[in-house]
């Protein structure tokens, strides 16, 4: 039983140890009051979305969640205004995978919102299929949709002033790359929809977001604007929703083990959208709340710059 009971003490040790060392993530230490403040949170229905957009109200901001699904985001509205006691929360339509949406919604927000504080960009898919324009999900949603969602709603954070922009990326960015002639011929950075495939074109996606963030931080220099991209974390969320079964099986036991729950997922988000100080490292990359470099390819300005024209183009915007 001794021996057991050592086999068992070893196992909870190395548990911890990994938990605490590779997964588990610090948290925002940021006061900041958000009283007469406004803030966009797409994807924020669920996930740390929602976690996010949680905790902006509960200091006490205005906040928008952008979704897609009505139903589930009026759920989440009711949540939120109950748990943090504050009305200023409401439910804007917003599908990132129909860039007409998207255009409807900056119209609708820019009539009705006379100002925009914070702007979070953190929906996210991964999986199979394509948008109402015909790119490929992971490309069309966490790239392109935020791309042009951002570019609409530039001029009144400009206005605003002292605005941030907060991308959601991934540590996976690591893994990804843009080849412009793929995208030129599939309207998306990879060539299929076999589950590889769908966790290729998640990684590329992701790259993007770095991408972005660096280019869009060199345009905003001069201005009140600040941008940062980040890794939330491994979290237990519905991203993977949209991937094969086994693939979902294949990640159920490592999530129930070693995943971050939604609360701690977001918290370097809010680091990037609250901590003081940071406007010298706008277009820098952050994780556990802390300052992290990106891959080489993230670091490319001639490639960010490339995608962003190309990105314009795509829209329709150029």
């Amino acid at each position: 039983m001794s021996v057991l009971a050592s086999v068992v003490a070893g196992v909870v040790v190395v548990y911890v140890m990994i938990y605490y060392t590779l997964f588990k993530g610090s948290r925002c230490r940021s006061k900041a009051n958000l009283k007469g403040k406004t803030a966009v949170v797409t994807g924020s229905n669920t996930g740390i979305g929602k976690a996010t957009a949680l905790d902006l109200a509960k200091r006490g901001a205005r906040v928008i969640l952008a979704c897609r699904n009505q139903e589930k985001a009026e759920a989440a509205v009711y949540d939120i205004r109950r748990e943090s006691g504050n009305n200023e929360v409401l439910f804007m339509h917003l599908d990132l995978a129909n860039l007409k949406s998207v255009r409807m919604f900056a119209e609708t927000f820019l009539k009705t919102e006379p100002r925009l504080d914070l702007l979070i960009n953190n929906a996210g898919v991964a999986g199979p299929g394509r948008t109402e324009d015909g790119f490929g999900l992971a490309f069309g949603v966490n790239h392109l949709g935020h791309f042009l969602l951002t570019s609409l709603l530039l001029d009144r954070l400009k206005a605003t002033g002292q605005s941030r922009i907060v991308n959601v990326s991934a540590l996976l960015h690591r893994l990804g790359s843009v080849d412009f002639n793929t995208l030129n011929t599939h309207k998306d950075l990879v060539t299929g929809q076999s589950s590889w495939h769908c966790i290729k074109a998640y990684c590329h996606s992701k790259l993007c977001n770095v991408l972005f963030t660096r280019e869009l931080a060199n345009r905003l220099e001069g201005t009140g604007v600040t941008c940062y991209s980040l890794h939330p974390g491994v979290i237990t969320t519905e991203l993977v929703r949209n991937l094969s079964l086994w693939m979902r099986l294949l990640l159920l036991p490592f999530s129930k083990l070693f995943f971050m729950d939604v609360e701690e997922g977001a918290q370097t988000t809010l680091h990037c959208a609250l901590q003081e100080g940071l406007e010298p490292l706008s277009g820098r990359y952050f994780s556990s709340c802390v300052l992290q470099e990106v891959s080489a390819a993230g670091r490319d300005d001639a490639l960010a710059k490339k995608l962003w024209e190309v990105s314009e183009r795509l829209c329709g915007m150029s």
